[in-house]
């Protein structure tokens, strides 16, 4: 999918535009052909080597924007919101 290589690599910020990792790799439910999260890598030398083991998994419910950047929204907000 042509969409997985351009999401590879992309910044991921909090609702804060704190960076929290790049997406190193994705999950897709192939039945339904959708996103369903990004996985993260914390970044630095050992992720480069690939030997890094932190790793962060965000579902894409909680993605508000894809540009240049990956935007998620503020949970707590949203969960507010509902009740």
């Amino acid at each position: 999918m042509r969409i997985i290589e351009e999401i590879i690599g992309k910044e991921v910020l909090d609702s804060s535009a704190i960076v929290i990792g790049k997406v190193k790799d994705v999950e897709v439910d192939f039945e339904t052909q959708s996103l369903e999260s990004f996985i993260l890598g914390k970044g630095g030398i050992s992720e480069g080597l690939g030997i890094s083991k932190g790793e962060t998994i965000v579902p894409y419910d909680i993605v508000k924007k894809i540009g240049d950047k990956i935007l998620l929204k503020n949970v707590i907000e949203e969960v507010e919101e509902e009740a």
